[in-house]
């Protein structure tokens, strides 16, 4: 397995026993190879959900440009959801299981299609 399966492999662990849920493997996929290089990088494959810039980063880049969804309290509301499930105290909230968590929250499956 190459380093990118590698850390799917992860996101999935994170998905099945920090979030509580079953993941979509070929969504978990697409969704990581979408993240691009920003997987490899330490500091920018997790998110800071304690930093505002980095949730207004995560609202423009990828809900609204991404997903094409328009901004609003709903994205907001739809970020603070996924951060809880991940876990407020979680230190590392990986960007690809956020976006992944999004992407189903929204029903956007088919922009990865």
């Amino acid at each position: 397995m190459g380093k990118r399966d590698d850390l799917i492999a992860k996101y999935a662990e994170d998905l099945t026993t920090k979030c509580k849920m079953t993941p979509d493997m070929a969504l978990l996929t697409k969704v990581t190879i979408g993240c691009g290089p920003a997987i490899y990088n330490a500091d920018s494959a997790t998110v800071a959900a304690s930093d505002p810039n980095e949730i207004e980063t995560v609202k423009n880049n990828f809900l609204i440009k991404k997903l094409g969804l328009a901004d609003g309290p709903a994205l907001d509301e739809a970020i603070s959801a996924v951060i809880d499930t991940y876990g407020r105290s979680e230190r590392n909230k990986y960007r690809a299981v956020v976006y992944y968590m999004l992407t189903k929250h929204f029903g956007k499956e088919a922009v990865y299609a």
